[in-house]
């Protein structure tokens, strides 16, 4: 299993996602906001309201949404020196 250790708000609905591995993702959430629990984040201020949870080793909002780490793990793209986030 992963563990998110940072998220960083990129755009829109992109974040930037270290994990324990040392690996850095940059997931685009736009088309998996589906659910009553993820509709409020479709309010980009309050996305970017995302941290991380320590003790759930993945990111979270305040109205208890999160979101599996392995998951977004997949979902995400490797950041490399050469990719342009955004």
């Amino acid at each position: 299993m992963h563990i998110v250790k940072d998220v960083t708000y990129v755009s829109d609905y992109k974040l930037r996602l270290s994990f324990d591995d040392g690996s850095v993702r940059l997931v685009d959430l736009a088309e998996e906001l589906d659910g009553e629990i993820f509709e409020p984040l479709k309010d980009i201020g309050y996305f970017k309201k995302v941290r991380v949870n320590a003790d759930l080793d993945t990111i979270v909002w305040d109205n208890g949404a999160d979101m599996c780490p392995d998951f977004l793990y997949k979902l995400g793209l490797e950041v490399t020196q050469r990719t342009v986030a955004a």
